[in-house]
């Protein structure tokens, strides 16, 4: 019997030698995500404030209905898996939450422990949240969860980091993602925290392959992908009306 493709997403998380981390490109649409398959990567892993800029909408101000909508749209047009960025989970019960990601066929997704002000969720309380999306799932879920003590201003991010990934890996989380953790702090999360690691790599920083090396086990771009293509765009418009 064949993988699932939720096996699939999952399996490309583990057995990675360092310097060879799982590079998901984040498709804001679905002629993106054609390009992203067609130049061969395994999977995807849409950005929120990608599709959410797509959509003509603010970061984090996606309702959840065009959000979906979106996913799906990727989905169907690609043949490999995709995560989701589903933010915080739009506020719905763990089993509509799950009902309606697997209904866009989407085989993983990332989910934050940022409330909608921006300040940090217990610790224990968002473990317990994500162990019940996970009860609820029944099938093959990669569940990938953002730790976001980084981008939060915590007083000691690399301890509370590993701290509250040992705590969502409990609850059944695949991956972790300390988002904005800069790549001094990648090794003494990898020393600290079992299990693989997401980074988020920014312009200008490390490359993949040095990600991998620090201690990375998957890497992803949030909007900079989106960005630098509406940078393209950009300089079209100004090349064409400059005639």
């Amino acid at each position: 019997m064949s993988p699932s493709p939720a096996e699939k997403l999952l399996a490309l998380h583990h057995d990675r030698s360092p310097g060879d981390p799982l590079v998901l490109p984040g498709p804001w649409d679905a002629a993106s995500a054609r390009v992203f398959e067609e130049a061969g990567f395994p999977a995807l892993a849409t950005p929120s404030a990608g599709v959410a800029a797509s959509l003509g909408h603010e970061d984090g101000q996606t309702p959840a209905d065009e959000m979906f909508a979106t996913v799906r749209r990727i989905v169907r047009a690609v043949s490999v898996p995709v995560s989701a960025d589903i933010e915080g989970g739009y506020g719905l019960p763990p089993k509509e939450l799950v009902a309606r990601l697997l209904d866009t066929g989407a085989v993983g997704c990332n989910l934050e422990d940022s409330t909608p002000s921006g300040s940090l969720k217990s610790p224990q309380e968002h473990a317990d949240w994500l162990a019940e999306v996970r009860s609820a799932a029944g099938t093959p879920l990669v569940l990938n969860a953002r730790i976001d003590v980084f981008i939060r201003g915590a007083a000691d991010p690399i301890t509370e980091a590993a701290e509250r990934a040992r705590l969502y890996v409990a609850a059944g989380a695949d991956c972790v993602y300390p988002i904005g953790a800069p790549p001094e702090a990648v090794p003494a999360l990898r020393a600290s925290i079992e299990g693989p690691i997401n980074v988020g790599a920014p312009p200008g920083g490390p490359s993949p392959r040095e990600w991998g090396e620090l201690g990375a086990t998957r890497v992803t771009f949030g909007p900079g992908l989106q960005r630098r293509a509406m940078g393209a765009v950009r300089e079209m418009a100004e090349g064409l009306r400059r005639g």
